[in-house]
């Protein structure tokens, strides 16, 4: 197949590698003159995924530069700049798939609606799941979930990125994907959070388990379905992002958890974690649905700098018992 990939940071970068290892014809489209001038020349991305050399059926361009032929188009830039490259994307009715995790800043909207906003003509469609770029890059077995209305196409992306190394499943659930994707960010920040405290396993549990009914409430609220969040997009990504420090938000975290202000942790961290931006969009979509998400609500408090990450945790110990409840 002939596939275009906009966004050249980490994520990107491992897809177009996995992709061109499965011999398809890829282009990879970033937006930093120099990040491409020296992608083309020494075929690495010495800034992102440094050490795994590009096979030479990449190739690379600008985003906004036409590629002729592509049967879909992987998304994969922070949520801020979703809206601009979806814009730029040069045919009207192309096949977007979202592989960014996250929503947009100041309208917490769904990025595949996003994306569809500026090109209402194109087939829109999301892939989450458990995919750290850097153990994608070294060929280390995992899986993903590809969602799109039309589950044909779906099923296109997935015979693609499928492989001995990558295991691709389809789904219809578009929202559920895309939810499953961003909002567990929010709870690898957490994650991190209890690890930097000091906190044991039996806390880091219990608070991945209350996280995950808030996304099943949001989700539902939302239209999504139950079952995506019990799947390979949802648990699978929320156990791998929770517990790898690989994980950039997790990282995040840590450093919160640490004592660490929030600045000094994403310039050491040099990328964006998504959570942190998510984390404000879930305080509205909390007030828009109203849906209570106290843990999320909590990550976004402490990212604030509205409390520490040590009196959240107490917070949310003090609360009023309650029947258990995960949708």
């Amino acid at each position: 197949m002939k596939v275009a990939i906009v966004g050249s940071g980490s994520w990107g970068t491992a897809l177009a590698l996995h992709l061109a290892r499965n011999e398809h014809e890829v282009t990879l489209l970033g937006r930093d003159a120099n990040e491409l001038k020296d992608l083309t020349s020494t075929h690495q991305n010495h800034r992102y995924l440094p050490g795994h050399e590009l096979p030479k059926n990449v190739g690379f361009g600008e985003v906004g530069d036409p590629v002729p032929g592509a049967e879909f188009w992987i998304i994969a830039v922070p949520s801020p700049a979703v809206r601009e490259c979806a814009k730029l994307i040069p045919c009207e009715n192309p096949f977007l798939v979202l592989a960014s995790k996250g929503l947009e800043p100041g309208t917490a909207k769904l990025l595949s609606d996003v994306a569809q906003e500026e090109k209402p003509k194109a087939m829109v469609g999301a892939v989450s799941g458990p995919n750290l770029a850097v153990e994608i890059a070294q060929g280390i077995p995992t899986a993903a979930v590809t969602a799109c209305a039309d589950e044909a196409a779906a099923n296109r992306v997935c015979v693609a990125l499928q492989s001995r190394k990558f295991r691709a499943y389809y789904s219809s659930d578009v929202v559920g994907v895309e939810l499953s994707g961003a909002l567990k960010n929010v709870l690898a920040i957490g994650a991190g959070m209890s690890d930097g405290l000091g906190y044991g396993d039996n806390t880091k549990g219990a608070l991945l388990a209350r996280g995950l009914g808030e996304m099943v409430r949001l989700g539902l609220a939302m239209g999504a379905r139950t079952e995506t969040f019990f799947g390979i997009a949802g648990v699978g990504d929320l156990f791998a992002t929770a517990n790898s420090r690989l994980s950039r938000n997790y990282r995040v975290g840590l450093g919160l958890g640490q004592g660490r202000a929030l600045k000094e942790v994403l310039l050491e961290l040099g990328q964006v974690a998504e959570g942190v931006g998510t984390a404000e969009c879930v305080t509205i979509l909390s007030e828009m649905y109203d849906i209570e998400l106290p843990i999320m609500k909590l990550v976004h408090a402490v990212i604030k700098g509205q409390m520490t990450a040590r009196d959240g945790v107490g917070r949310l110990m003090e609360r009023e018992p309650k029947r258990e409840e995960v949708g």
